[in-house]
């Protein structure tokens, strides 16, 4: 069950050849939070990659709940189960319910809720005889009953903050044998999404956009060629969202460790008129972490790894904290002035 060997077999999408910009300089997290006024402070937070970990994840809402007691809402970037399974599922939201955790939660699909058909039964790897009697559309039932809701892609406010939920419509393999993981979006998801940030713009409100797959040349690992082609439509989604500069993508799938200088930056996309670019976020992981190994792959940091986000949204700014929920200990922060301001 190793998505990182299966995604080096996997086939090529397009990529960009824009270079994603630095970011602004570190604060440290006393200094922030003393910084300006707290009066409107909107604080919510980001994780990804369950995938079975029960136990991290529960020890990361504890950590959350007494860190942020007032969380507005909380994203995961997908891999929600290590398979897919309707009883994996089950035992994610067992585990919620025996945490205190906000009420609104914000679910993205990631590539680990379509893996059922590797398996025979949950017992039995049988990948010789994929899709082993499973249906793709099966896979996206179990998800829309888990999150409640029909389509892969929605809209959840989090105290007033747009938070904008994407996802592969498709899973690739079983159209294409060529193909694995690789995310495709509709034409109708393009056309909510261009609309929901046009919105959101003409209003003047910084917009989170939360996705599993990272999107080429952006954090950390994304110029690696495990992570270089997880679209198969890179360019169009860029071009959407680089004309943004208060949009904010959070992405996680490569489990990349926060403490990584390349955690957030600003990607910009020629040709969108916007020469500031949008902020991009690497949500870390709940479950095992990584970094690059030299050789152009990636090695296990080891130890105990559980690691997400916490975000403040101000009236002139957004202020995004990097946590180790195994330490409970902050990392790293950052603050982005909002171009509205």
């Amino acid at each position: 069950m190793d998505r990182r060997s299966l995604l080096a077999a996997s086939g090529g999408a397009l990529a960009t050849a824009a270079v994603a910009a630095a970011p602004q300089a570190h604060a440290t997290p006393d200094q922030a939070s003393t910084r300006g006024h707290d009066w409107g402070v909107n604080r919510f937070n980001v994780i990804s990659d369950i995938q079975g970990d029960l136990a991290d994840f529960g020890r990361a809402l504890d950590d959350m709940a007494a860190v942020n007691p007032r969380s507005t809402g909380l994203a995961v970037a997908g891999d929600i189960t290590p398979r897919g399974y309707d009883f994996e599922y089950a035992q994610v939201s067992t585990e919620l319910r025996r945490h205190t955790h906000p009420r609104n939660v914000a679910w993205a699909i990631g590539n680990h809720e379509f893996y059922v058909p590797k398996w025979r039964d949950p017992d039995t790897l049988a990948q010789d005889t994929w899709p082993n009697g499973t249906t793709e559309d099966s896979l996206f039932r179990s998800f829309y009953r888990f999150a409640k809701r029909g389509s892969v892609h929605a809209e959840t406010s989090f105290g007033g903050v747009p938070v904008l939920t994407l996802g592969t419509e498709r899973y690739s393999h079983f159209h294409d044998p060529k193909l694995w993981d690789e995310v495709w979006i509709s034409d109708a998801q393009f056309t909510w999404l261009e609309d929901r940030l046009r919105y959101w713009s003409r209003r003047r409100k910084p917009v989170m956009v939360v996705t599993h797959h990272p999107l080429p040349n952006t954090v950390s690992g994304t110029r690696n060629k495990l992570y270089m082609s997880d679209y198969l439509q890179a360019d169009r989604l860029l071009a959407l969202l680089g004309r943004h500069p208060d949009v904010f993508l959070f992405s996680g799938h490569t489990h990349w460790d926060l403490d990584l200088s390349d955690w957030v930056v600003r990607r910009v996309v020629p040709g969108t008129a916007n020469l500031s670019g949008f902020t991009v976020v690497n949500t870390g992981a709940i479950q095992t972490g990584f970094r690059d190994d030299g050789k152009g792959g990636e090695v296990s940091v080891g130890g105990s790894f559980n690691q997400g986000l916490q975000v403040e949204v101000y009236w002139d700014k957004v202020v995004i904290k990097a946590r180790d929920f195994a330490r409970r200990a902050w990392l790293k922060e950052i603050t982005v002035p909002l171009a509205r301001a």
